[in-house]
């Protein structure tokens, strides 16, 4: 059986990674294929508590945070993500890895030692990082959430951006998309690509 193909969400907070990974697993399920759309943190156990973390509701140090999303990235992979790449089920995930080197990097940690802590996960087959600015991340997030978590002000999630853009030559097949576009024209450019790989 061939294997599914694992395709990830990447961007600052309210740059449309969540839409766009909807819209994808949408397309893939009206066109017939396997599909299963996840994210990170995960609702289990440990997901639970970087959310409590994330909202300012739980205080630890930065690199028990790093290490909580590696735990729960782990647990996540072996429960969900490789057993069902291993029946042919494409798996989209809101968040992964990159995500963590982003976050955890601005915040002081070393990008060798995230690395290190994430180097035995699964490599995505495709990424997409969502290139929008903080300018208008903030405001998609204040028209459609209530609270705003720690990483979110403007220039944070500017400086969230533009580390995006500089490790993006990290990871194999790795595209930058224009998120500032309506979502249905960043969905078409992500259809795009995709197709190369189906």
């Amino acid at each position: 059986m061939k294997k599914g193909l694992f395709i990830v969400f990447e961007g600052p907070d309210g740059s449309g990674q969540t839409t766009q990974a909807e819209m994808l697993a949408d397309w893939f399920e009206m066109n017939g294929f396997k599909v299963k759309l996840t994210k990170e943190p995960t609702n289990n156990v440990i997901g639970g508590i970087i959310r409590s973390i994330l909202r300012g509701e739980l205080k630890v140090s930065i690199r028990t945070l790093a290490l909580l999303f590696a735990a729960d990235r782990s647990h996540h992979i072996e429960t969900e993500i490789e057993p069902l790449l291993n029946r042919g089920v494409t798996v989209i995930s809101d968040r992964y890895t990159l995500s963590t080197l982003v976050y955890e990097s601005i915040n002081g940690l070393s990008i060798e030692w995230l690395l290190k802590i994430n180097e035995l996960f699964p490599k995505p087959d495709i990424m997409f990082i969502l290139d929008v600015p903080g300018k208008i991340c903030i405001e998609r997030i204040r028209k459609s959430r209530f609270g705003i978590e720690m990483f979110e002000t403007e220039e944070k999630l500017e400086k969230v951006r533009k580390r995006y853009l500089e490790l993006k030559d990290l990871f194999k097949n790795t595209y930058v998309v224009d998120g500032t576009p309506l979502p249905e024209i960043v969905h078409k450019e992500i259809i795009k690509i995709v197709t190369k790989y189906i």
